[in-house]
């Protein structure tokens, strides 16, 4: 009986193996630097101006993504990944054109908190990154979403 328990396992896991090479094969190589945190929950009416319809009382999380480019600087983008029933779904991504424009070498991002969810809805993270490869100096700039869905980016004022 455990040898048959243990080859039924064995097959399993197998069986399941490529499906996640799969997965993880199309996350692009250049992106560097990859965070997901807090959270969002649609009100009564969904949420407007989004991509993707989203229906009353749905939830999420958000992401952010550096993607490195040819000039070895990186383009940042915060998506909206709807969390439900039926699995997750990508809801938006949009690029973060304050980070565009100065054209950034990220070396780092950060969540606000490793501890997991939230108690509020939003998300707060840091973006570590140089505006030149020969400085020194790595510059802190935050990425926030307010409880009502607000995005502000700006330079860490410590």
């Amino acid at each position: 009986m455990k040898v048959l328990t243990r080859s039924a396992l064995l097959v399993s896991l197998l069986l399941s193996a490529p499906v996640m090479a799969d997965e993880i094969n199309e996350m692009p190589v250049t992106a560097t630097f990859v965070i997901s945190g807090g959270y969002w929950e649609s009100g009564a009416e969904g949420v407007a101006g989004v991509e993707i319809p989203v229906t009353a009382g749905e939830r999420g999380y958000y992401k952010l993504v550096a993607i490195r480019q040819q000039d070895r600087t990186a383009r940042i983008h915060l998506q909206m990944i709807a969390s439900g029933e039926a699995g997750l779904r990508l809801i938006e991504s949009v690029e973060l054109e304050e980070f565009t424009a100065i054209k950034p070498y990220v070396t780092g991002i950060r969540p606000e908190s490793m501890t997991g969810v939230a108690a509020t809805p939003g998300f707060f993270a840091t973006v570590y990154l140089k505006t030149s490869p020969e400085t020194d100096r790595v510059e802190e700039w935050t990425v926030l979403i307010d409880e009502l869905g607000d995005i502000k980016v700006e330079r860490a004022s410590n």
